[in-house]
């Protein structure tokens, strides 16, 4: 028998509820004929591309800005480059189902996601992963803040009905963990074993 019951099941998309981000991003650099690593290097190292990603997760940039900084970056074709940097992430089974699960239990599950953008290219539609999977879809291009802000997690709250107490969160980025924690949410860190976190919340959620 569980000591806590949960009410609320929190999951993050890009390498929770998808595959691993890194082997997506390695793939589009083969796709591409890329140097390995120059799609990470234009993504987190490069100035201009650290400040549109940034910009287009809190929605002061939009996807097509964001395709025609990284694909000057990387001299590659920009066009639907979101889409092309995508293709080759997948929904992680394991945790999807999981997702299932605790909704035919009763749990109150979301997504909540930095954003990549909804338009052209909707990665969460496309991935199968969209708002009538969840009881609710908090994306920080829409709410005008981002992991790790308190704010965010407040608001994700706020849809599902449920104080912290009440939830489970499960991110790959532990930076992102302690600002949910401080809210009362169990948190979960997300790592390259999907089987890992799975006997983690079958220990935390009920099962029908």
């Amino acid at each position: 028998m569980r000591a806590t019951h949960y009410d609320g099941l929190i999951l993050d998309f890009g390498g929770v509820l998808t595959t691993r981000m890194r082997l997506n991003g390695e793939a589009f650099e083969r796709s591409e004929n890329l140097s390995p690593g120059a799609y990470f290097a234009a993504l987190e190292d490069h100035p201009d591309g650290v400040a549109v990603y940034a910009a287009l997760e809190v929605g002061e940039a939009t996807q097509e800005d964001w395709n025609q900084v990284i694909g000057g970056i990387l001299g590659i074709d920009p066009t639907d480059l979101m889409r092309r940097a995508l293709a080759n992430l997948r929904p992680e089974p394991q945790i999807v189902a999981a997702a299932k699960r605790a909704r035919a239990a009763g749990i109150k599950v979301a997504m909540l996601s930095n954003s990549f953008g909804l338009e052209p290219y909707n990665p969460y539609a496309d991935k199968g992963l969209w708002t009538d999977f969840f009881d609710a879809v908090v994306l920080s291009e829409r709410e005008g803040i981002r992991k790790p802000s308190p704010l965010i997690y407040e608001r994700t709250l706020d849809a599902l009905g449920l104080t912290g107490p009440q939830c489970v969160f499960v991110d790959d980025h532990a930076e992102n963990l302690p600002p949910a924690e401080r809210l009362g949410i169990h948190t979960v860190h997300h790592t390259t074993n999907p089987a890992a976190t799975i006997e983690v919340l079958d220990a935390l959620l009920p099962r029908t």
